[in-house]
């Protein structure tokens, strides 16, 4: 007889999404290999439910493509042409390069390059004690969510909010920019159980008619770059209908008698003709959030990746504010909990070795750098050297013109530590094979929640694959890089980094699975006041002021409005660019990643654009029809999919897909623009005029 398959249920965190985190059960079949996936019950947020790309991670882990040895590129650029090398003559030769950089143009002309590919502190953040312990240029993160922390910490003070578990006792739950049911499904558990438990209404506002809107009894739709509009027609309505609570008002806000001046010109009419929702839709939804006190407002990154994105969240945040939703349980607003954390990230990132002086590089603007943008530069040496780690800017980063020209340099040396062969790993000189979650140890917390957990690893990695700490410990030796961090185990680091925070240490936070620090519930209200020196809820922003002290201001920061308002500062549609493009997530990908697997690929299909009939009669465009879209930064082509849940003039790509799944091999993001974004910045994604046409051919593939 065989023997029986032994599977012990162990327990993870996923790194892939910071606003979920889920809670992971984990099938670990004879110590080796893993199964199912599930969401852990045993976790109150997750609450036993986890994305369906999760659940099928084994697909992933187990990848007959995954990367498993060193390689060094033996043809050119791009060329997919790689010969198998040993990890010591890798090493050797990224370090040998990283030092005739350093060496012909100073230790600014290296730029470690890293972002989000897995949210473990650990695995994040060796690169920054690189940087920091060399002098290297530093890695300034714009992609993500400088442009939402900015706009909910001009009104709230601080980036932190209601407990987001109490939307399940909520009566009304608004859904604000973002899909929740693609990115971030947790929202939709709790949502869910308010709708069954309660008789809970869920109000959806965005930009398409997307799985959550589908789901959503209030279903706001409106063009992008317009929330702002939206929003001050819904408080007009508010403060005119008797709905603004004015003693909440006057006791936790700044200066509400001068926004109520300020509405009084910003009539749903107003708002209609900017927003594109009609002036029904906007008194009803006034009315709906005015006469239920248990109003959730669960705000999210996608309304915000806009050039007024800043502005548009903190006049979402407002609204509770004027109705004094805050004031009750399952009532008030959250965005993500980045205040409550509080770890001293020291010795993670190297923070006693920063110095202030040496240049910060702006992570979306990797194509302008690499091709030798001054004001990119920040005035320093062009970048000479590059060591990639958890990401995919070849696919995801903006302006992918001057990316693919910045990465085929001659000149430039770079080396990607990945779990599969990237459209960026391609480009490289040195290919490493990285490790999977479940293949190293880190530590975890949830943006969107309120637990931190250690991620331990459960199954040995295959072939020679190595984690970014392990990596980053081996240059650092040959590089002559001194730091406690970089002598120490993953473990130890994270032992090391709870006790510094005052979190206990690593056995204690292993032995509760997760830790749950969501504040009591005066705090997480702002019961006893904002997190403002005054105490107050802002409805006039300082933009020069807000919360992120990250780096200098950026964009057009003077010019943002002070009270909340529609700012005009987007990327128009105008006769030569007629329709506004967002690129808003897929369901089955997490930007690159997951594009890598088969059960992904068929769900998502060919790359696809919706546009509305009536555009698409014009166009002289049916449904299935290769589409081109373009304007001053490039051109790429798409299949067109007809759908009336969309305004007119507005166009949804649903992305990322990897640019080779493009005719002609350029991918979305060739349409998207790496100008920053005020007050912090950031990068635009779903705030771009393009022109569009029927695709006779295929456009020209890249040289």
């Amino acid at each position: 007889m065989n023997p029986h398959t032994k599977i012990d249920i162990r327990h993870s965190t996923c790194p892939h999404d910071c606003p979920s985190a889920c809670a992971l059960d984990v099938e670990v079949i004879d110590g080796a290999t893993i199964g199912r996936v599930r969401g852990s019950k045993l976790q109150s947020y997750t609450a036993g439910v986890v994305c369906a790309k999760v659940a099928r991670y084994a697909e992933r882990i187990h990848h007959p493509d995954r990367l498993l040895y060193p390689l060094r590129r033996s043809g050119p650029k791009g060329s997919g042409q790689f010969s198998r090398i040993s990890w010591d003559e890798a090493l050797d030769e990224i370090a040998a390069r990283f030092d005739a950089a350093e060496s012909a143009f100073g230790a600014e002309a290296v730029w470690p390059y890293h972002y989000a590919g897995t949210m473990g502190l650990v695995m994040r953040g060796g690169a920054n004690r690189l940087a920091h312990v060399k002098k290297y240029s530093r890695f300034y993160s714009t992609i993500c969510s400088n442009i939402a922390h900015a706009g909910y910490a001009a009104g709230a003070g601080k980036v932190a909010g209601v407990d987001p578990r109490e939307m399940a006792k909520s009566d009304l739950v608004v859904i604000w920019g973002t899909n929740a049911v693609s990115t971030q499904v947790n929202v939709m558990t709790h949502a869910s159980r308010a709708r069954k438990e309660r008789g809970a209404r869920i109000a959806a506002i965005d930009i398409y008619d997307n799985d959550t809107m589908k789901q959503a009894d209030i279903k706001i739709i409106l063009r992008p770059g317009t929330d702002g509009a939206f929003a001050c027609g819904v408080m007009h309505a508010l403060f005119r209908d008797g709905y603004a609570d004015r003693d909440y008002l006057a006791r936790y806000t700044d200066c509400p008698v001068e926004l109520e001046a300020h509405l009084a010109t910003r009539t749903p009419e107003w708002a209609s003709s900017i927003s594109g929702v009609p002036v029904e839709d906007i008194e009803n939804f006034a009315r709906a959030v005015g006469e239920t006190k248990r109003s959730f407002f669960r705000l999210g990154y996608g309304f915000t990746r806009s050039r007024n994105g800043a502005a548009q969240m903190h006049a979402a945040l407002c609204i509770p504010a004027v109705t004094g939703a805050w004031q009750y349980e399952g009532g008030g607003a959250f965005f993500n909990n980045a205040a409550i954390w509080e770890f001293d990230r020291t010795l993670v990132d190297g923070l006693d070795r920063l110095d202030p002086r040496t240049r910060a590089l702006d992570q979306s603007k990797v194509g302008r750098i690499l091709t030798g943008d001054a004001e990119a530069l920040v005035g320093g040496p062009p970048v000479q050297a590059m060591l990639i780690q958890n990401t995919n800017p070849m696919s995801v980063a903006p302006e992918q013109r001057l990316v693919r020209e910045g990465f085929v340099r001659d000149d430039l040396f770079v080396a990607v530590h990945e779990q599969f062969m990237t459209e960026t790993a391609e480009m490289a000189d040195i290919v490493l094979p990285a490790t999977m979650f479940l293949e190293h140890d880190d530590l975890y917390y949830g943006g969107g929640q309120q637990h931190i957990s250690v991620g331990a690893s459960l199954i040995e990695p295959p072939g020679e694959c190595r984690s970014n700490h392990q990596v980053i410990q081996a240059l650092a030796q040959r590089l002559e890089a001194v730091h406690p961090g970089f002598e120490m185990t993953s473990r130890e680091i994270i032992d090391a980094t709870l006790l510094a925070s005052n979190r206990g240490g690593i056995d204690q936070l292993e032995a509760e699975l997760w830790r749950d620090l969501q504040p009591e519930f005066r705090m997480a209200h702002y019961l006893d006041g904002f997190a403002h020196a005054d105490g107050k809820f802002h409805f006039r922003a300082d933009w020069s002021t807000v919360n992120v002290p990250r780096n200098q201001p950026m964009g057009p920061w003077r010019a943002m409005p002070g009270l909340p308002d529609h700012w005009a500062v987007i990327e128009e549609a105008d006769a030569q660019y007629p329709f506004r493009l967002a690129t808003s997530p897929a369901r089955s990908f997490l930007n690159s990643t997951f594009n890598e697997t088969s059960s992904s690929q068929a769900r998502e299909g060919a790359p696809t654009v919706l546009l509305h009939p009536a555009d698409a009669a014009q166009l002289s465009v049916v449904d299935g029809d290769a589409i081109a879209l373009g304007n001053e930064r490039g051109e790429t082509t798409l299949t067109a999919r007809l759908s009336d849940g969309l305004r007119r003039g507005v166009l949804i790509a649903e992305s990322i897909h990897p640019n080779r799944a493009h005719a002609g091999g350029w991918g979305i993001n060739v349409l998207t623009g790496a100008d920053p974004v005020a007050p912090h910045g950031g990068a635009a994604f779903h705030d771009n005029r393009v022109w569009a046409r029927k695709a006779d051919s295929p456009i020209a593939k890249p040289d």
